[in-house]
């Protein structure tokens, strides 16, 4: 009989402190020092390139700091309001809103105005080349833009041991390549197979091999 892991393993950990800045250290640097008030940033970039992992590290920290954080993506149901009293507002995947959520976005992004607030949203193209509406796209590239650059092979490499580390996983040279041979060099698709041959793993009480790999794969249909 197969056992079936408990979700014993580490949450996941989203800080500035375990983000490898590659060529994105100006847009880290300015997120890290950005104040109530200042004008709107927005992040683009493919995806798997960081930006909802950058998102997520700016709301640790300044919920850390006691601050309230609105966080809205394509996957929170309207209405969206505000926290009661909230500092920063995080608009993810801005491509991906629909008509309501546009809409939402928009007023979102008054109130902000308005409560001056620090707002920081993302997308997959700079917000002139998005299918938005156009008073939401505006105020959108309003402020600072940054592309973000996907990792290099060897800070990829740097992140998924360190990941595997986090979860006591012992790594080999020969799994990491086999990862970053077939597949698409996209980090978030990356760290999820880590995660379900962590699982995968503790199901059948296996070290992680590449055959254990190729059998998760075998028994997934990939």
């Amino acid at each position: 009989m197969k056992q079936i892991p408990l979700a014993l393993g580490p949450e996941p950990h989203y800080s500035f402190d375990n983000l490898l800045p590659g060529a994105n250290e100006a847009a880290l640097a300015h997120l890290q020092s950005l104040r109530p008030g200042e004008p709107p940033v927005f992040l683009w970039g493919q995806a798997g390139c960081g930006k909802t992992h950058v998102l997520r590290a700016l709301a640790q920290s300044w919920q850390a700091a006691g601050a309230q954080v609105g966080w809205y993506d394509a996957e929170t149901p309207l209405p969206w309001e505000l926290p009661a009293h909230p500092s920063l507002l995080l608009l993810d995947d801005c491509d991906r809103f629909d008509p309501g959520q546009q809409h939402a976005a928009f007023t979102l992004f008054v109130e902000a105005a308005t409560q001056g607030l620090a707002v920081v949203s993302t997308g997959v193209a700079p917000p002139i080349d998005l299918d938005l509406r156009e008073d939401l796209r505006t105020r959108l590239g309003w402020g600072p833009t940054y592309a973000l650059q996907p990792l290099p092979e060897s800070e990829m490499r740097a992140a998924l041991r360190r990941e595997a580390d986090r979860r006591g996983i012992v790594l080999a040279d020969e799994v990491m390549d086999y990862l970053l041979t077939r597949f698409a060099r996209d980090l978030k698709h990356l760290m999820g197979l880590l995660d379900q041959l962590d699982e995968f793993a503790l199901a059948n009480k296996r070290a992680v091999t590449v055959p254990l790999l190729r059998q998760m794969l075998l028994d997934q249909g990939s």
